[in-house]
Protein backbone atom coordinates (compact mmCIF):
# COMPACT_ATOMS: atom_id res chain seq x y z
CA UNK A 1 0.00 0.00 0.00
CA UNK A 2 1.23 3.46 -1.10
CA UNK A 3 2.36 6.02 1.63
CA UNK A 4 0.09 8.68 2.02
CA UNK A 5 1.19 12.05 0.90
CA UNK A 6 2.21 14.57 3.89
CA UNK A 7 0.83 17.98 1.95
CA UNK A 8 -2.31 18.94 0.16
CA UNK A 9 -3.50 22.11 -1.37
CA UNK A 10 -7.78 22.03 -1.57
CA UNK A 11 -9.84 24.40 -2.73
CA UNK A 12 -14.02 24.56 -1.61
CA UNK A 13 -15.98 26.99 -2.73
CA UNK A 14 -19.56 27.11 -0.57
CA UNK A 15 -22.61 28.04 -2.65
CA UNK A 16 -25.50 28.05 -0.04
CA UNK A 17 -29.12 28.82 -0.53
CA UNK A 18 -30.02 30.97 0.48
CA UNK A 19 -26.73 33.03 0.21
CA UNK A 20 -27.08 34.62 3.16
CA UNK A 21 -30.02 37.44 4.78
CA UNK A 22 -30.06 40.76 3.39
CA UNK A 23 -28.38 42.55 6.98
CA UNK A 24 -25.28 39.34 6.09
CA UNK A 25 -25.40 38.90 2.78
CA UNK A 26 -22.87 36.48 3.08
CA UNK A 27 -23.50 34.82 6.39
CA UNK A 28 -23.11 31.42 5.40
CA UNK A 29 -20.12 31.90 3.59
CA UNK A 30 -18.59 33.58 6.21
CA UNK A 31 -19.52 31.04 8.58
CA UNK A 32 -17.48 28.10 6.34
CA UNK A 33 -14.99 30.65 6.38
CA UNK A 34 -14.52 30.76 10.17
CA UNK A 35 -14.41 26.96 10.70
CA UNK A 36 -10.82 27.32 8.19
CA UNK A 37 -9.36 30.22 10.18
CA UNK A 38 -10.06 28.10 13.47
CA UNK A 39 -7.95 24.91 12.19
CA UNK A 40 -4.82 26.70 12.16
CA UNK A 41 -3.74 25.55 8.51
CA UNK A 42 -2.66 27.42 6.43
CA UNK A 43 -5.22 29.39 3.63
CA UNK A 44 -6.06 32.22 1.48
CA UNK A 45 -9.74 33.53 0.61
CA UNK A 46 -10.33 34.12 -3.23
CA UNK A 47 -13.59 35.56 -5.03
CA UNK A 48 -14.28 32.31 -5.71
CA UNK A 49 -13.45 29.75 -2.99
CA UNK A 50 -10.92 29.26 -0.19
CA UNK A 51 -7.09 27.45 -0.72
CA UNK A 52 -6.26 25.52 2.06
CA UNK A 53 -2.99 23.17 2.59
CA UNK A 54 -1.51 21.22 5.08
CA UNK A 55 -1.71 17.24 5.98
CA UNK A 56 -4.13 15.34 3.94
CA UNK A 57 -5.86 13.96 7.71
CA UNK A 58 -6.62 17.50 8.42
CA UNK A 59 -7.72 18.24 5.27
CA UNK A 60 -10.57 15.92 4.78
CA UNK A 61 -11.84 16.85 8.01
CA UNK A 62 -11.93 20.33 7.22
CA UNK A 63 -13.92 20.26 4.35
CA UNK A 64 -16.45 18.53 5.35
CA UNK A 65 -16.58 20.88 8.73
CA UNK A 66 -16.36 23.48 6.40
CA UNK A 67 -19.81 22.63 4.20
CA UNK A 68 -21.51 21.59 7.60
CA UNK A 69 -20.86 24.97 8.66
CA UNK A 70 -23.21 26.39 5.93
CA UNK A 71 -26.06 24.33 7.02
CA UNK A 72 -25.65 25.13 10.86
CA UNK A 73 -25.32 28.88 10.06
CA UNK A 74 -28.79 28.79 8.39
CA UNK A 75 -28.72 27.60 4.79
CA UNK A 76 -31.56 25.71 3.50
CA UNK A 77 -29.08 23.68 1.42
CA UNK A 78 -25.78 23.85 0.49
CA UNK A 79 -23.15 22.75 -2.78
CA UNK A 80 -19.84 22.48 -2.34
CA UNK A 81 -17.15 22.55 -5.15
CA UNK A 82 -13.73 20.98 -4.10
CA UNK A 83 -10.32 20.57 -6.23
CA UNK A 84 -7.90 17.97 -4.08
CA UNK A 85 -4.15 17.84 -5.14
CA UNK A 86 -1.36 15.44 -3.44
CA UNK A 87 1.04 13.50 -4.51
CA UNK A 88 1.67 9.72 -4.37
CA UNK A 89 5.15 10.81 -2.47
CA UNK A 90 6.04 12.89 0.36
CA UNK A 91 6.23 16.27 0.08
CA UNK A 92 4.95 18.30 -3.05
CA UNK A 93 4.28 21.85 -4.31
CA UNK A 94 2.82 24.35 -1.88
CA UNK A 95 0.45 27.23 -2.93
CA UNK A 96 3.41 29.17 -3.23
CA UNK A 97 5.32 27.49 -5.41
CA UNK A 98 2.37 27.15 -7.44
CA UNK A 99 1.19 30.93 -7.58
CA UNK A 100 4.14 33.01 -6.49
CA UNK A 101 5.79 34.26 -9.75
CA UNK A 102 2.34 35.51 -10.45
CA UNK A 103 1.77 37.69 -7.53
CA UNK A 104 3.38 41.37 -7.54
Amino acid sequence: MPTPAQHMIAEIQVIPRPAGTVERQYQHVDAAIAVIQASGLKYEVHGLGTVVEGPPERIWPLLQAVHQATLESGAERTLSVIKVSSGAKAGGPRVEDLVGKFRR
